[in-house]
């Protein structure tokens, strides 16, 4: 699985475990991932596949009960595994930041946007309070917020839910983070103001040289802004690999899948249908063997049910199927 520039995030077989009345939940399932400097990494899937366990798992926020390993996971070289606490409250918020889904509730609505953006500047010892509302000014600027300054003194019921997610991703930038994670930030939004944020992450990522892992379910924006693109299926990645490789010939049934669902008006007849992906997603509860999307693929086997392996090319591209290289684009 390879990128350019120095890897910032480094983690490798990623798990998540949750105990539950029937079982334990194997909601991550050796997640293998790479984020390099200066480049954007998109995870995609299904709701419920584990992006966003996934995305908490590599910040150190998993709720209560919620159990984390891993073979590797480091920023920058520095091991987070082993770090104490104190430590990784020292890097949240300075080298690696998080944009959530809904502004709403990562906002506090008692405090005003001035004082929720300083905070962390202030927190991280990065200046003084002067320092810190100039560089909260500076950021809703450049996040497209106009009367910057007069919008310090607000409160978050006060703006729209743009306005928002753009402040969120201000808050996100004040200590000039390394790596941000962006787990769904558009969701809550209208078309129009989606691709407005998607644009101006994109437009911020290139600027300042940082990594962006963006988690979604919308290959759209994908196509748009990746880089790279993480295929997730029931806790594990199931395709890994450069943007156009993984977009212009898909080696797992279910990357296919997805695209296949894509609506695409200039290439349909009319009256033609989208394309689905039968089937309903397995029960990550208990012992799982083989694919896990054995029970909806069109080319399963009985090589399927046994334990498959990720393989690559020399581009990069990675999957975890048995299917010959070429099998997809021919059967397409």
């Amino acid at each position: 699985m390879s990128g350019e520039g120095e890897i910032l995030l480094d983690a490798r077989d990623l798990r998540v475990d949750i105990p539950t009345s029937g079982g334990m939940l194997h909601a991550v399932r050796g997640v293998t991932l790479a984020a390099h400097r200066g480049e954007t990494l998109c995870i995609v899937g299904e709701s419920g596949c584990g992006k966003s366990l996934t995305s908490l798992a590599l910040m150190g926020l998993l709720p209560a009960g919620a159990r984390r390993s891993a073979a590797r996971l480091t920023l920058a070289g520095e091991d987070l595994l082993t770090a104490p606490p104190r430590r990784l409250r020292a890097l949240r918020g300075d080298r690696v930041a998080m944009i959530f889904q809904d502004p709403m509730t990562c906002l506090n609505p008692s405090l005003t946007i001035g004082d929720q953006l300083t905070e962390t500047y202030l927190r991280h010892g990065h200046g003084d309070r002067r320092a810190a509302r100039d560089r909260a000014v500076a950021l809703l600027e450049r996040v497209g917020i106009a009367g910057a300054a007069g919008r310090l003194g607000q409160y978050p019921h006060q703006l729209s839910g743009g306005l928002r997610q753009r402040v969120v991703i201000a808050m996100a930038l004040m200590c000039g983070p390394d790596l941000v994670l962006a787990d769904e930030p558009t969701t809550a939004l209208d078309a129009t103001i989606q691709l407005g944020i998607l644009q101006l992450l994109a437009e911020l990522q290139r600027e300042m040289r940082m990594a962006l892992i963006l988690v979604t379910h919308d290959l759209g924006v994908v196509a748009r802004i990746a880089d790279r693109v993480a295929v997730m299926y029931a806790g594990e990645v199931v395709e890994e690999g450069p943007s156009a490789a993984v977009f212009g010939a898909p080696r797992h049934p279910y990357t296919r899948g997805l695209m296949d669902c894509i609506p695409r008006a200039a290439r349909m007849a009319p009256g033609e249908r989208l394309g689905t992906i039968p089937g309903l997603v397995p029960s990550l509860v208990g012992d799982i063997r083989g694919c896990a999307f054995r029970t909806r693929c069109p080319y399963a086997m009985p090589a399927c049910t046994e334990p498959v392996a990720m393989r690559d090319d020399a581009a990069g591209h990675a999957w975890r199927c048995v299917l010959p290289a070429d099998a997809l684009r021919r059967a397409a």
